[in-house]
């Protein structure tokens, strides 16, 4: 294979490493001949070199994923044949299974394990999950009158942009490749600089699997110039990243030269609370599980514990001997290894500078704290306890197997101090009381809650965040619709009679009451006094008679509001009425006072402003 070494693995596994970048169904050298170093975290040598994207690398790239998505081979195809495609990906994944796992152990510092049973085995089920889905997306069709009818299309986005983050690797190319080839999208997808190694293998199987060339191009390259050009580039219909917040706002700001669709997820710390009635020892399991996973390196971590009072001091004791005793820090092959080193010097120097802060601040080092061994990125498992909300170390996300603890009296005051952060990813909540636990969820401000557990997650589950956790989501039937857009294609079967010179219906339209629920009412009223706002605009803007631009809409409003006498919505059907039955002028005409459009209790109708115009 062109661009590619020979290696043997730590484990004795060996294979063939791509190193090019892949566009168009091919591995190809950077055209400035640039290449990237690959790390073990394990032991701190390098594995191999990878060619490094610049901005024409990308131009090349998404050059073949525009062409491709217009060609025959793959916007011709049946939805079912994209389904098979998938399918077979995720057999040859099956396949290569041991080979992918063993390069993210090495790459990544996976404990083998790990990345073989879970990694793999939920990318595995992601592509055949999204598979399934591709001859599975329906629109409707839409009854308006009886000579006309609507009806709606699923039709891909386009080009899309995917960056994914170097926790795991070949999971979040699983989780953004998935939903986007269903919905027959192109994608050009960058990988981690610090782990591209496993996408790159995973590249190989996408051509071997059948997928036209330029539907799937995979590039490596550093975020500040290769991700940097893929959210600039005007031939990008889409942006899927993960990855840091600060990262997340600046592709907002680059996307929004063209309105890129975007779905981000981005940083997290998340809290986990135990009530007092909690089954500690489940609490104390999951609390683990929710922050050491994966040595902490993951997005969701609930990294925040928060632990009521007459418990607290059980609780704390009872998690560093559980940590204690189920970390085996060491060796990613070894069969034992449950805690493998950090994924880079940069992510290790960063988790010590938090632990040092954690001291200064004053909070109680209960257990870690510490490098462990002479050799790699080995951190041991960190455990604060005393803690409080104003600490660098309980508001910034570390990433790392790194956990503060605090106590709590009230219900009340969990929720306010689970909510006081800039983050809403995801959240834990450990209560016997079922009634608690759902009221808890429903106020805890995070897009993920997890009632007596930590950290779950499924692919047929949505996975996102509030606040400056992200935008959107991935996973489920939900990661579809951000991959997918939305026609609607009107058909008129009739005679060709406008609605406006068809009397009846005229009449049996004015006759037509709507849902007598106020809510409804209120709702429609104030979409019908928009509709006729924006037509008054255009009307001015263009100068013409504002009957040009509203044309049916005082017969809509009469329809929509004729029913109704609720007193906010009283001066509106006035004025519907007399727009309709020529008794009152339109907003804006000569002679029409200000004053008749005066405020009501919940609407203000038409103000003076420039003449009357129509204000909510």
């Amino acid at each position: 294979m062109a661009n590619a070494v020979e290696l043997t693995a730590p484990n004795g596994v060996k294979y063939s490493q791509p190193t090019g970048l892949f566009i168009n169904n091919n591995f190809v050298p950077a055209q400035s001949g640039q290449t990237l170093e690959t790390i073990s975290p394990s032991d701190e040598k390098v594995i191999t070199n990878v060619a490094c994207a610049n901005a024409d690398d990308i131009d090349v790239a998404v050059e073949a994923a525009r062409a491709a998505l217009k060609s025959l081979e793959w916007k011709g195809i049946s939805t079912s044949a994209r389904g098979l495609l998938l399918f077979r990906l995720a057999d040859l994944v099956e396949r290569d299974r041991a080979i992918l796992a063993t390069i993210d152990a090495w790459d990544v510092g996976k404990p083998y394990t790990v990345a073989f049973e879970e990694d793999l085995g939920e990318v595995i089920q992601v592509f055949r999950y999204y598979a399934g889905f591709a001859d599975k997306q329906f629109g409707q069709t839409i009854d308006t009158t009886p000579e006309k009818f609507a009806y709606t299309r699923h039709e891909p986005i386009g080009v899309c942009g995917q960056i994914i983050p170097w926790n795991y690797p070949v999971m979040m190319a699983a989780w953004k490749l998935g939903p986007a080839l269903a919905c027959g999208n192109t994608v050009v997808l960058k990988a981690a600089e610090q782990t591209p190694l496993s996408v790159l293998y995973l590249a190989s199987l996408i051509k071997e699997a059948g997928f036209p060339a330029g539907v799937v191009n995979i590039v490596n390259g550093l975020g500040r110039v290769a991700g940097a050009a893929m959210t600039g580039h005007l031939g990008i219909d889409k942006i899927a990243f993960t990855g840091s917040t600060v990262a997340g706002r600046e592709i907002m700001k680059a996307s929004a030269i063209n309105l890129k669709s975007i779905t981000l997820e981005t940083g997290g710390k998340s809290p986990l609370i135990v009530f007092d009635d909690a089954e500690l020892d489940q609490a104390i399991k999951w609390t683990h599980v929710g922050i050491m996973s994966n040595m902490g390196q993951v997005c969701t971590s609930t990294s925040r514990v928060y632990v009521q009072e007459s418990v607290y001091s059980k609780f704390v004791d009872g998690l560093k001997d559980y940590v204690q005793t189920a970390t085996v820090i060491g060796d990613p092959f070894a069969e034992k290894t449950s805690h493998g080193p950090q994924v880079s010097k940069i992510q290790f120097d960063k988790i010590l500078k938090y632990i040092e802060i954690g001291k200064s601040e004053g909070a109680t080092l209960v257990a870690g704290g510490k490098r462990h061994g002479e050799k790699g990125f080995f951190i041991e498992p960190t455990i604060f306890s005393d803690s409080n909300d104003s600490m660098t170390i309980a508001r910034e996300e570390v990433f790392g197997p790194f956990v503060v603890i605090s106590p709590f009296k009230t219900e009340e005051e969990a929720v306010t101090r689970a909510n006081d952060t800039q983050y809403g990813l995801g959240a834990a909540v450990f209560t016997q009381n079922i009634a608690k636990a759902h009221r808890v969820s429903a106020e805890i401000e995070a897009g993920m809650v997890w009632i007596n557990s930590s950290n779950d997650s499924h692919y047929g589950i949505p996975f996102g965040g509030y606040k400056q956790s992200g935008i959107g989501r991935e996973l489920g039937s939900y990661a579809l619709s951000a991959y997918s857009q939305v026609k609607a294609v009107h058909v008129n079967l009739g005679t060709g009679k406008t609605d406006a010179q068809d009397s009846e219906l005229q009449n049996v339209l004015r006759n037509v009451a709507p849902p007598r629920s106020p809510t409804l009412t209120y709702t429609t009223g104030l979409f019908m006094a928009i509709r006729s706002r924006s037509a008054l605009r255009s009307s001015r803007l263009n100068t013409r008679p504002i009957s040009h631009s509203v044309e049916s809409e005082p017969l809509a409003a009469l329809r929509v509001l004729g029913p109704v006498i609720d007193t906010p919505l009283t001066p509106i059907r006035r004025v519907a009425e007399g727009w309709f039955n020529s008794t009152v002028e339109a907003p804006g005409g000569k002679g029409t006072s200000p004053t008749y459009y005066r405020k009501t209790n919940q609407l203000r109708c038409f103000q003076k402003y420039r003449g009357a115009t129509l204000g909510l």
